[in-house]
C-alpha cells in the first residue's frame, strides 16, 4: 500500500494548491493512503483536505517576527520528519522550492519527489537570502531526491544551463496534471443573477490567479486602458493578491478613469463558471512555469492571450510548440496568441507604472484581435482536446511515482 505525503506551502487558490489538490482526488481514487501538509493554514483556504490535512501553523510567515521566522526554519525538516514516520509515508510529494528545500533536510528513506514550477533564472533573480538559498540547494541538498519534476522542457533547460542545478540524473519533465473533465462540469454551473447581469453583460475579460510581482498585472490595465478606447469590455480579477500590488493597480484604474469597467472578486472556490463565461484569459506575467490556468482555459474551449514570459507558453498554447520562436510580434497559435514578453529584466514594481510600453501594446492588439475574430474560439475548439491530452490526470499522477 503506498502512503503519500503531499507538501505544499498553502492552500489558496494558485496554481500549486489547485495542482495538490488534484494530486490528493487522484491518489484517493486510486485507493492510496494520503495526507496533505500545509506549511501555513490560514482562515482564508480556499484547497483544503478535511481529515487528511495537516497544519504546520495557523500564521502566515510575513505574520512572524524575526525569532519566529527562525524558529519556523529549525523546526520545520524535524517535524515533516516526525509526520513521515508516524503515518509510515512511502512516498513525499513537495510542491515548489520553499517545501523542496525543507523536505530534503528530512534525512528520511521515502521515495522522495519534489517538483519545480517557474522559470527560475527570472524568479531567483533578486538576489535574496531565499534565492541564494535555493540556488544553493540546487548544488547541495537536491541531490536528496528520487525524482525532481520540472513541468516544462522550457524549465529544465533553464534549470542546467542557467541556475547551475547539479543532478540532472534526478531531473525529469512531467506536465501538470488536470481533471479536465471535472473542469469543464464546474464551468457549466450558474453565476450569481447579479454578476451576470452586472459584469457579463458584455464582453469579459478575465485574470484567474495571484495578484503579484511575479503576475506583473500593471502591464494588463495599461493594455486595457488602450483596449477600453476601441472597444466597451468588461476586465476581472479572480483570485487575492499582494497588497502593495493591488494598490498600484487601483491607483492606475482610477488614473485612466476605467473603474466601471474593472471588477475585482476576490477568491473563488469555483473559478470556472466565471472562466467560461469569458472571451478571453489574459496573462502578462514576468515569469511562469506552465500556467495550469492556461490549461483550464483550454479545457473549456476559451481562448488565451499571454506574454511569451518563457517557452513553456508555447508548449502549452500550441500543438507544434517547437516551431513556435520567440519574435517582437504576436504569434497566433491554435488556442489564442502568444505576445511578446513583458520582462525587461528586473523583478519588481516599476517607479512609474504608467508608461505604456510596445509589448503591452501588442496585449491590448492581441486582445481586440481575439475579442473580434470568432476564428480563435473556434480553434481552440476544435484543438482542445489535442492540447490537453499531455495533462491527463491519472497518467501524471502515475508518471510521478514511477
Amino acid at each position: 500500500m503506498k502512503n503519500i505525503l503531499l507538501i505544499l506551502p498553502y492552500g489558496g487558490v494558485g496554481g500549486m494548491e489547485r495542482l495538490a489538490l488534484n494530486f490528493y482526488s487522484c491518489y484517493k481514487d486510486k485507493g492510496y493512503n494520503v495526507k496533505a501538509l500545509k506549511f501555513f493554514g490560514l482562515e482564508s483556504d480556499i484547497i483544503n483536505f478535511n481529515e487528511d490535512e495537516l497544519i504546520l501553523s495557523n500564521k502566515d510567515l510575513y505574520a512572524f517576527n524575526k525569532l519566529e521566522r527562525i524558529k519556523f526554519y529549525l523546526l520545520t525538516p524535524i517535524k515533516i520528519r516526525r509526520i513521515i514516520k508516524t503515518h509510515n509515508i512511502t512516498h513525499s510529494i513537495s510542491f515548489g522550492d520553499l517545501t523542496n528545500i525543507f523536505s530534503a533536510l528530512t534525512y528520511t528513506n521515502e521515495k522522495k519527489i519534489g517538483s519545480i514550477h517557474a522559470l527560475k533564472s527570472v524568479e531567483l533573480s533578486n538576489n535574496s537570502i531565499f534565492s541564494k538559498l535555493t540556488r544553493l540547494s540546487y548544488k547541495t541538498s537536491y541531490r536528496k531526491f528520487d525524482k525532481m519534476v520540472s513541468i516544462s522542457h522550457a524549465i529544465k533547460k533553464d534549470l542546467i544551463e542557467n541556475c547551475g542545478y547539479k543532478f540532472e540524473s534526478n531531473l525529469k519533465v512531467i506536465y501538470n496534471p488536470h481533471d479536465t473533465k471535472t473542469i469543464l462540469e464546474l464551468g457549466q454551473r450558474q453565476i450569481e443573477d447579479n454578476e451576470e447581469k452586472l459584469i457579463f453583460n458584455k464582453n469579459v475579460i478575465v485574470f484567474l490567479g495571484r495578484m503579484s510581482v511575479q503576475k506583473s498585472p500593471w502591464h494588463l490595465i495599461n493594455a486595457f486602458s488602450l483596449l477600453k478606447e476601441k472597444k466597451d469590455v468588461n476586465l476581472v480579477f479572480i483570485g487575492d493578491g499582494d497588497k502593495q500590488v493591488i494598490n498600484i493597480i487601483s491607483k492606475m484604474i482610477k488614473h485612466y478613469s476605467i473603474e466601471d469597467s474593472v471588477y475585482f472578486m476576490g477568491r473563488k472556490s469555483n473559478p470556472y463558471k466565471y472562466l467560461s463565461k469569458a472571451k478571453t484569459l489574459v496573462l502578462t506575467s514576468h515569469y511562469e512555469g506552465t500556467p495550469n490556468v492556461i490549461i483550464e482555459a483550454i479545457a473549456l474551449n476559451i481562448p488565451v492571450v499571454s506574454s511569451n514570459c518563457t517557452n513553456g507558453i508555447a508548449e502549452l498554447m500550441s500543438l507544434n510548440h517547437s516551431e513556435v520562436i520567440s519574435s517582437n510580434q504576436n504569434i497566433e497559435v491554435e488556442s489564442g496568441i502568444i505576445t511578446p514578453n513583458v520582462y525587461k529584466g528586473i523583478i519588481g514594481i516599476p517607479e512609474n507604472t504608467l508608461n505604456i510600453s510596445e509589448e503591452e501594446r501588442k496585449v491590448a492588439d492581441a486582445l481586440f484581435e481575439v475579442i473580434n475574430n470568432e476564428n480563435h474560439k473556434i480553434s481552440v475548439s476544435k484543438n482542445s482536446k489535442k492540447l490537453t491530452k499531455k495533462f491527463d490526470v491519472d497518467y501524471v499522477c502515475d508518471s510521478y511515482l514511477e
